[in-house]
């Protein structure tokens, strides 16, 4: 385990989340529990894209140059534990339902997308990412109801910018969170959250992955020991799978072969994603900018692999 030298950028959000690494130098968050969307300037300036009604999650850039927001309907409610904020149970009274949503970034403007696929409702999108054919994936989390003791296995879609079109690309998975493709866009992966495993899938044509037989162990890219939770990620330009992971708190790297790299610790039990930027202009993405989601921090680092800009960015 290796302690990574940050350099703090920001304070004093409310649980961000979703970082985008913009051209200009700026991060585009979103603050969960704000809830809206934040561009961080590089001084640590904050400005106030949007006001987002539930909770705002995981986003990207599309090919339009809008944002798109995965939206969790707000099935959390935050908790502050003296210094640290954490998402607590589902409250009913707070949900609106999960959706997907297209976010001008020049006026704010906030669409709705998609609220279901064939009829059943999305439950609590949490993270996407954009294929080079302009569609995306995006996981849906589910919502986990400690009053009434259920969990929802949920799905992972793809859909395209426009709202025409969403599609199930697999079914049942447990608490997917972050979402990401192989630098050649081969692969799909997404982490479980609560069973601390990284999935992944080989993508045959947009939307359409091949799908394992059962007990056929190729499915999961891999699985952390212990008491390890996992959040948001992302691939470098190396295809390592770079996964935000809680309790534990930093960033696990796990190769394209299964095998864990390292472990990036942070000293926030509740790291919850990493994004890359080309801060110093050399085209290597060596940048890390990641949410320290319970102290309520933008960090950014020099990352040990090459980077990778994600599309239509």
């Amino acid at each position: 385990m290796a302690a990574l030298e940050m350099t703090e950028i920001t304070s004093g959000l409310r649980f961000p989340e979703g970082p985008i690494a913009m051209p200009d130098g700026s991060v585009i968050l979103v603050e969960m529990f704000g809830p809206r969307i934040t561009r961080v300037h590089p001084d640590g300036r904050k400005e106030t894209i949007a006001e987002i009604e539930g909770g705002p999650n995981g986003a990207a850039i599309g090919p339009d140059g809008a944002l798109y927001l995965c939206n969790n309907g707000g099935c959390f409610s935050p908790i502050d534990f003296g210094e640290l904020l954490f998402p607590g149970p589902f409250d009913p009274s707070r949900y609106i339902g999960g959706r997907i949503q297209r976010v001008d970034i020049a006026t704010g403007a906030v669409t709705d997308l998609y609220t279901e696929c064939e009829g059943r409702p999305l439950r609590a999108p949490n993270d996407l990412v954009f294929d080079t054919h302009g569609g995306f994936y995006f996981t849906d989390h589910g919502i986990h109801d400690l009053g009434a003791r259920t969990a929802d296995l949920t799905s992972i879609y793809y859909a395209l910018p426009d709202g025409s079109s969403i599609v199930e690309v697999e079914f049942p998975v447990d608490s997917p969170n972050g979402i990401g493709l192989s630098p050649d866009g081969t692969m799909l992966y997404w982490a479980e959250t609560h069973h601390g495993r990284v999935q992944q899938r080989r993508i045959s044509s947009p939307g359409v992955v091949e799908h394992p037989m059962p007990g056929d162990p190729s499915g999961c890219l891999a699985g952390l020991p212990g008491y390890q939770l996992l959040d948001s990620l992302a691939i470098d330009g190396a295809g390592n799978v770079c996964v935000a992971t809680l309790a534990n708190g930093g960033v696990t790297v796990i190769a394209a072969d299964g095998s864990a790299i390292d472990h990036l610790a942070t000293g926030d039990m509740l790291t919850t994603n990493i994004c890359f930027g080309d801060h110093d202009g050399s085209g290597e993405y060596r940048t890390a900018y990641i949410t320290l989601s319970g102290t309520g921090k933008l960090v950014k680092v020099t990352w040990p692999h090459r980077g990778l800009r994600l599309n239509f960015l």
